[in-house]
């Protein structure tokens, strides 16, 4: 898929808050957000993705998009979302096109996640914080789109059972908010299947 067909498939849908599959939390949520960095290479897209250091608390050795915790110096949940982007791999708030964002995922770890949609402008070099990224990866948004790569599974959190999205990739396991957001991404931008 190309850039400008994305950008036309992503705008022509509503964002409804009735698409979030993530599990429900059942306390307040801590504030979140994180951004899903879009990068074109050669024509393909791609989704930015990293891996948590393993010696942070929430969620060590976790596949994530960068973002992280609501500061008191950010206006909303873009500015959170493109300043932890900037700080834990180095892309530059400035270097990023936000497109739009869905409604606050909300986590059965008492998290509540804004994703913001942004496109990268141009090309830049990855700068990890090992602070808290042990690594950086991409993916073509293609192997997403494909359904057969995204899975429903469940998983069991203090005697309840949640319904959780995972997609293995390579030696990767994605799964939990980041994979929720990945399919809600992907099935917002089908357009009811009419993506080939």
């Amino acid at each position: 898929m190309q850039l400008n067909e994305f950008l036309i498939r992503f705008q022509l849908q509503p964002l409804s808050a009735n698409n979030i599959t993530s599990a429900p939390a059942h306390y307040p949520g801590r504030e979140a957000a994180v951004l899903i960095p879009i990068q074109q290479i050669g024509g393909e897209l791609y989704l930015i993705l990293t891996k948590r250091a393993m010696h942070l608390r929430h969620h060590p050795g976790q596949i994530s998009f960068p973002g992280g915790k609501f500061e008191q110096s950010d206006r909303n949940a873009i500015d959170t979302a493109l300043r932890e982007a900037q700080e834990e791999i180095g892309l530059l708030k400035t270097n990023v096109d936000v497109i739009g964002s869905f409604p606050p995922h909300k986590t059965f770890t008492g998290f509540e996640i804004t994703p913001i949609v942004g496109i990268i402008k141009q090309p830049f070099k990855l700068t990890i914080d090992p602070g808290e990224v042990a690594s950086c990866f991409r993916v073509p948004l293609n192997y997403f789109k494909q359904t057969s790569n995204r899975h429903l599974g469940q998983h069991w959190r203090k005697g309840k059972c949640y319904e959780v999205h995972y997609m293995p990739f390579e030696d990767k396991f994605i799964w939990g908010v980041t994979a929720a957001m990945i399919d809600l991404l992907c099935r917002h931008i089908d357009n009811y299947g009419l993506i080939k």
